[in-house]
């Protein structure tokens, strides 16, 4: 065997047990930290578990998630049946792997709702580890948000649990398992939310596309989704991340350059490459494409030839979004962006990927105008601007000012901790685990400073609330009102943000990077003012909120 090909097999091998230390802390790190064992007092909001009956009380011991929210009288009623079973899937030509799935498909059943419906959802879990469901973006009942042991246990293999809630904000959500997030999304737990607005002129086509990245094993067929594979239950026994000597020696380094290597598939709708499905479309219509990242990477998506508006984000509508040609739209981790353009094309063409990305070549969406198999191939040498959110637009509801006056004015300080060799991510220099809750009343009005001390992106992402941006890099927004829940914050930036405490419960905020909110990058928000008739047990330890 020559010298190149034993370096080649050396470095993918040393790869591979990074990525295995990696799993093995991240499993170290799965923590319920002190603010959610601490049993809040009973509530008259909803009842006590233990004396609460209910005819389902057979199939799981969830009663103290009923009775909490309601549809009004009149309100459309809108049911959706989820199952969490595990499936074969097939992602790429020649690679198919056991993924979980909610129905039996990656990604799970889009549920799709008119605004003003009442939406009620049943999951029962057919997995072998407990599950949830988090309605990422929307804001809900904290009873509702899925966060196991801050408002709900996880459900258990065989029991049921049935989620509620008022759809009554329009956009483009989505929803995933907030149990062990680093492995059940990474495996494939997920799916669309797309709540209709009440009075809208539909566009000729409406597609959802949801950007993911798995993991494809080199010595076989079969492919493990984020390097885990069968089980969660990882051994415990090491209590740190020893990172091998990449990366200059830079643990920080050395995992963001093992995890751009590892995940060497990316899918749209759960196909990679030739399995994407083409997107239909005739010269003239008016098309939306709604795109939603449940992966790790940043991915700079490019619709070439065509005046697109970016008419959303994170399901709010950005205020007279101007024709913008040739952009890059740069979606992080649990972003949602949403794009309308008439087609003008009589040919078919690829929407793609500009950005530092290593496997972008599997991530060309075909837009068929015509039926010949020919698809316009645009100048991969071509550069383009990268789209600046926060100079988009104009006019809006400004509800915040930098100058305003705020009730808490907090700072969020992103960075990592390296002591006794093993890579932690921290706010505000702690971890999960250790780290205060924020703690708000209702109707406080709330300043937050995002500060990304560290060598990689955070995207953060707010439960239960919508953010206004006010600047970035001190730098004021310059264009329409831009409201959102999840915010790609670089390294070396800083955000300043505001919003109204208006949805009292117990949330977290966390990055979506979630193998970063598995090794410490989590807070909870605390209302002060509410109680929950959810009772945290600190006994049950299948609880794994992050």
């Amino acid at each position: 065997m020559g010298n190149r090909a034993i370096t080649v097999l050396a470095f993918i091998a040393a790869v591979v047990v990074t990525f295995a230390a990696l799993i093995t802390y991240q499993n170290t790190q799965r923590i319920i930290p002190q603010a959610i064992v601490e049993a809040p007092k009973p509530s008259s909001q909803g009842h006590n578990m233990q004396s609460m009956p209910s005819k389902t009380s057979q199939a799981n011991n969830h009663d103290y998630a009923k009775n909490i929210v309601h549809p009004k009288p009149g309100q459309p009623v809108k049911t959706f049946k989820l199952t969490a079973l595990e499936t074969n899937i097939r992602i790429k030509d020649g690679s198919s792997l056991a993924a979980w799935t909610y129905n039996g498909t990656v990604p799970g059943q889009e549920i799709r709702v008119q605004q003003g419906d009442f939406v009620q959802v049943e999951l029962k879990n057919n997995l072998r580890e407990p599950v949830t469901i988090h309605w990422h973006g929307y804001p809900l009942k904290s009873a509702m948000d899925g966060v196991p042991g801050l408002n709900q246990n996880a459900i258990k293999p065989g029991e049921t649990f049935i989620y509620a809630f008022s759809a009554d904000m329009a956009g483009t959500y989505w929803y995933h398992s907030h149990q062990e997030s680093s492995v059940q999304v990474d495996k494939g737990l997920y799916g669309a939310l797309i709540v209709e607005p009440k009075d809208w002129t539909k566009p000729d086509r409406d597609y959802t596309l949801i950007l993911d990245e798995w993991i494809e094993t080199p010595d076989s067929e079969q492919s493990a989704h984020g390097g885990h594979g069968g089980s969660s239950n990882q051994s415990n026994s090491m209590p740190g991340m020893n990172m091998p000597a990449a990366g200059n020696g830079d643990l920080v380094m050395s995992e963001e350059e093992m995890m751009a290597y590892m995940y060497n598939v990316y899918t749209v709708n759960g196909k990679s490459a030739g399995l994407i499905e083409p997107l239909e479309a005739k010269n003239g219509e008016r098309v939306r494409l709604r795109f939603i990242n449940a992966g790790y990477r940043k991915h700079g998506i490019h619709i070439p030839g065509q005046e697109i508006r970016v008419i959303g984000s994170d399901g709010q509508d950005i205020t007279n979004p101007q024709i913008i040609k040739d952009q890059i739209l740069m979606i992080s981790p649990g972003e949602r962006y949403d794009v309308e353009f008439v087609v003008k094309s009589d040919q078919n063409f690829f929407i793609d990927a500009h950005d530092e990305n290593k496997y972008n070549e599997q991530l060309k969406i075909p837009v068929k105008v015509n039926e010949s198999d020919k698809i316009m191939e645009e100048d991969k040498n071509a550069s383009y601007p990268v789209f600046n959110l926060i100079s988009y637009g104009n006019g809006g509801n400004k509800l915040f000012t930098l100058d305003g006056k705020y009730d808490v004015d907090y700072k969020v300080d992103l960075s990592t901790d390296t002591g006794n060799n093993e890579l932690k991510y921290t706010i505000n220099g702690k971890i999960f685990k250790d780290l205060p809750p924020l703690k708000l009343k209702t109707g406080y009005i709330v300043k937050m400073t995002y500060v990304n001390n560290s060598k990689v992106d955070h995207p953060m992402h707010m439960h239960g609330h919508f953010f206004q941006i006010l600047s970035r890099n001190g730098q004021p927004s310059k264009g329409a009102v831009i409201v959102k829940d999840t915010l790609l914050i670089n390294p070396g930036e800083e955000y300043v943000v505001a919003f109204k405490a208006d949805n009292p419960g117990n949330w977290v905020q966390h990055c979506h990077e979630l193998h970063h909110a598995s090794a410490g990058m989590m807070q909870i928000i605390e209302y002060t003012d509410f109680t929950s008739n959810y009772e945290p047990d600190p006994n049950k330890t299948f609880n794994k909120p992050e």
